[in-house]
């Protein structure tokens, strides 16, 4: 067995080394041009001289008249006998283009994959000659009808087997499903003809109902307007009384009510036993009405009645138009026109959000007396240690309230800090936080958990206005929930530029990465974006597989585009660096420094298809679980995703890695370095918060989505959206019945470097094409190092090197002393050569 996958493996890093070489693949490609054009050539002279080839065929140069001159040879004869007369009759010709294709692709300028190419011939081919078999029959062309002996003879089976009725509806479902695998387009029309005939049949219907409604006398009028008109009523705003809820809850307003004398709490109680006490709370989050705090309401984001599909809807009573993609204005002098790259899916659709998402925001009742409660406990907390508040202020947020005190001039802010744990056990709360100070203001924080704790839905944060008008501002937006401001949370994945979400199992890290991949989908055409996955687990990720025409990229040689195993997740990571290198050979070309300026040049037409330009979609790179990686890879995995942090930012490949499992092995000081933003949701212990965040705090969270983000050393308290599985199978429906690209973003190819290989492997090992004359440069110049490989032949870092180890273990190189050159063990041309021949 192991013999086995090793023969397999070895074959398909010659596969892969093969495709790799450009000399090999245009001399390929040529060669199945003219033999393409050959083939072609015969098919065609065989129509028309089918008789002399016949005869020539069977009697050779014997011809019996010499008005059978064969025009082409006994091969051109042979071939068009084989494809023509005995094949598939006229459709014969279509394997010469089959050929003239395959040729093509192997050069690289056609998209089509050369399994594709064959299969669809191969199936136009027999289609098309029993479809003609069964129309023309046997009537003498081309020596046996003209669908060919194989297409009529099949033709005459199946009509003996099924009659006409059967043939035609087996030939019209063949021909169907053919259409369908050349193109999922075929699906769309096939949807639109169908809609087509169904409102065809609705008008007639109606137009057959309203001459039967013309001859009902006068009298039923009045009744058949008025239920009409309840009728349209219903159906213009099906949903009235919900969007009026939501717009209820998204107002704007400047209530407040006064603390009233009575015996318990007066206002010369505030201004000699007491501090300063001021409420802050969202409108939407309601607060016993005997309260005796002053409320300044604090105002809620209103969301925009329409869905990302672009219907249309109402902000603040103004109609909004239907979202677009507008191309970049063009000067009036220039007359070209600008490359749409959304152009080849124009009829995509942006998933909805009503019918999708649901709004699971619930009201959460904060009464006076939970508020006067925890306001008095922390006041006589810290009264008991000697510390004296001026003034207290307190914020509700969906999940927490956060108190804001100002301590009297003389109390060190050392000594509010130290008394976390006195003021948490006086409160009875699951866990409070400390902000000492808060980032710009000159208060200290103390977060309290809420008793009743508001839920954030996936629905209310996608329709917020914050989320909707992101785009100019934001290349990839992603929402993450609610802060404790009662604020969406939207943050640009371009920017940060990469991700490391961290927390204990259960504590929401799944729900958070699916909220975070949703926003995306929700906000980006696909081919602006698309998303490397890893999935260890093999079931957090895997309910996004069937957006691989859509959104998903993978290695030509991959089969499944979410990964879960290791090593092809090393082998992708790989093929990353070389794509990041390879764009950015093009930025440099198009002198440029980041992605955004290289597309805006390619989409104004001022960069060459021709040599090698093409539009970059953004690329993001999913773990899910990055613990998995390191423990079974180690440096394998590090080692790439390293230096992908480090350069792929300016090339548009942003990484998103998780982990439930915060420790110093899995989170080194290089993944911490190039990762500055990062996600905590609740862990067990101060030292996972530390490596987590540099600093405590995500070990006093309350789980459930409670998170901390952390954006250049500024921390914010979040709470993340819930979108729940269904949801995500919604949209992912949504998006994968709408027409596709043929097939997944390839990425280059990536050969593993043999560095661990024992001896018999080294034997045999597949070369670079590049080997020998390698070996004779470095021989010639009696030093090598990879470096100078790189400069001598413009190759990449990897391949320079992975060839470098193909020397050692030729025995050319010495093993690799750091900095300095490697020692060539062979020191004149003749030894190499014969070395060489042997090889």
């Amino acid at each position: 067995m192991a013999k086995q996958d090793s023969a397999k493996s070895k074959k398909q890093t010659k596969r892969l080394n093969f495709a790799l070489s450009d000399t090999q693949r245009w001399v390929v490609g040529i060669v199945m041009l003219f033999v393409g054009l050959y083939v072609a050539y015969s098919t065609v002279a065989y129509m028309f001289t089918w008789r002399a080839n016949q005869v020539y065929i069977q009697y050779g140069d014997f011809l019996p008249a010499a008005d059978t001159e064969v025009v082409g040879g006994s091969l051109s004869a042979w071939l068009g006998n084989l494809l023509v007369g005995k094949g598939f009759g006229g459709f014969g010709v279509v394997a010469s283009v089959a050929v003239i294709l395959a040729g093509l692709r192997v050069m690289r300028r056609l998209p089509a994959r050369l399994e594709r190419v064959g299969h669809v011939s191969l199936l136009v081919m027999i289609l098309g000659s029993i479809t003609v078999g069964a129309i023309a029959g046997k009537n003498g062309a081309f020596g046996c009808g003209l669908g060919g002996v194989l297409g009529t003879f099949s033709a005459q089976w199946l009509l003996d087997l099924l009659g006409v009725p059967g043939v035609i509806l087996l030939l019209l479902c063949g021909w169907i499903l053919l259409a369908v695998y050349i193109s999922s387009r075929t699906i769309d029309k096939l949807d639109y003809w169908g809609r087509e005939v169904v409102h065809t049949g609705r008008n007639v219907t109606n137009m057959l109902l309203s001459k039967r409604h013309e001859e009902q006398p006068e009298e039923w009028d009045d009744v058949h307007e008025q239920e009409e008109d309840e009728d349209e009523d219903e159906e213009e705003f099906p949903e009235q009384e919900e969007y009026e809820e939501f717009d209820r809850q998204s107002e704007v307003t400047n209530e407040a009510f006064v603390p009233t004398p009575d015996d318990e709490f007066t206002r010369e109680d505030v201004a000699v036993r007491q501090p300063d006490f001021e409420v802050t709370v969202p409108e939407e989050q309601n607060v016993d009405e005997a309260t005796d705090f002053e409320v300044e309401p604090m105002p809620t984001e209103p969301s925009i009645e329409t869905s990302v599909l672009g219907a249309g809807g109402v902000i603040d009573g103004e109609q909004v138009e239907r979202e677009s993609y507008e191309e970049p204005e063009v000067d009036e002098m220039d007359e070209v026109e600008l490359y749409d790259p959304l152009k080849e899916l124009s009829s995509y659709r942006k998933p909805a959000i009503e019918g999708i998402l649901q709004n699971r925001d619930s009201e959460v009742q904060v009464t006076a007396a939970e508020l006067n409660e925890n306001k008095e406990q922390i006041v006589q907390t810290l009264n008991n240690f000697g510390i004296k508040i001026d003034k207290i202020k307190a914020t509700i947020g969906p999940t927490i309230t956060l108190y804001e005190i100002v301590p009297a001039a003389g109390i060190k802010i050392a000594r509010i800090k130290g008394l976390e744990q006195d003021i948490a056990l006086s409160l009875r709360a699951m866990g409070i936080r400390i902000i000492a100070p808060m980032p710009g203001k000159g208060t200290i924080g103390i977060e309290v958990p809420n008793r009743e704790r508001q839920t954030v839905s996936m629905y209310s944060v996608v329709k917020s206005v914050r989320f909707q008008e992101c785009d100019d501002e934001f290349e990839l937006p992603i929402v993450l929930g609610k802060n404790i401001q009662n604020e969406t949370v939207v943050v640009d994945l371009a920017k940060l530029p990469h991700l490391l979400v961290a927390g204990a199992t259960g504590q929401g890290k799944s729900v958070g990465l699916n909220v975070i991949i949703s926003s995306l989908l929700y906000k980006k055409h696909p081919a602006e974006l698309k998303f490397v996955m890893v999935d260890p687990k093999k079931v957090e990720l895997s309910m996004y597989a069937p957006l691989e025409r859509h959104f998903l990229a993978k290695m030509e040689s991959e089969e499944e585009a979410i990964l879960t195993d290791t090593q092809k997740v090393v082998n992708t990571l790989n093929s990353l660096i070389v794509e990041m290198d390879a764009r950015y050979e093009l930025l440099r070309a198009a002198q440029v420094k980041k992605i955004s300026e290289y597309n805006k040049k390619f989409v104004e037409r001022r960069l060459n298809p021709n040599k090698g330009h093409r539009y970059m979609p953004y690329i993001v790179l999913v773990i899910d679980e990055f613990c998995d990686m390191i423990m079974t890879a180690g440096k394998e995995v590090e080692k790439p995703i390293t230096r992908l942090a480090q350069l792929a930012r300016a090339v548009g490949i942003h990484m998103i890695i998780a982990t439930q499992r915060p420790d110093v092995k899995v989170i080194t000081g290089l993944i911490k370095a190039n990762f500055p933003a990062r996600i905590a949701f609740k862990v067990t212990s101060i030292v996972d918060s530390r490596t987590i965040l540099d600093q405590t705090g995500a070990n006093q969270l309350i789980g459930m989505g409670d998170m901390l983000l952390s954006i250049n050393s500024g921390i914010t308290r979040v709470q993340c959206a819930f979108v729940d599985t269904p949801e995500i199978e919604k949209i992912v429906n949504s998006i994968s019945t709408q027409a596709g690209y043929g097939e997944a973003y390839m990425l280059p190819d990536y050969v593993p470097e043999g560095g661990d290989m024992g001896g018999e492997a080294k034997e045999n090992i597949v070369l670079d094409s590049m080997f020998e004359e390698v070996a004779r440069f470095v021989v010639s110049n009696g030093q090598g190092s990879t470096s100078a490989i790189q400069r001598r032949f413009s190759l990449g870092y990897n391949r320079a090197g992975r060839i470098m180890d193909q020397l050692e273990y030729k025995g050319i190189v010495g093993p690799a002393m750091g900095s300095k050159p490697r020692e060539v063990y062979i020191t004149d041309m003749m030894s190499l050569e014969r070395l060489l021949d042997n090889i």
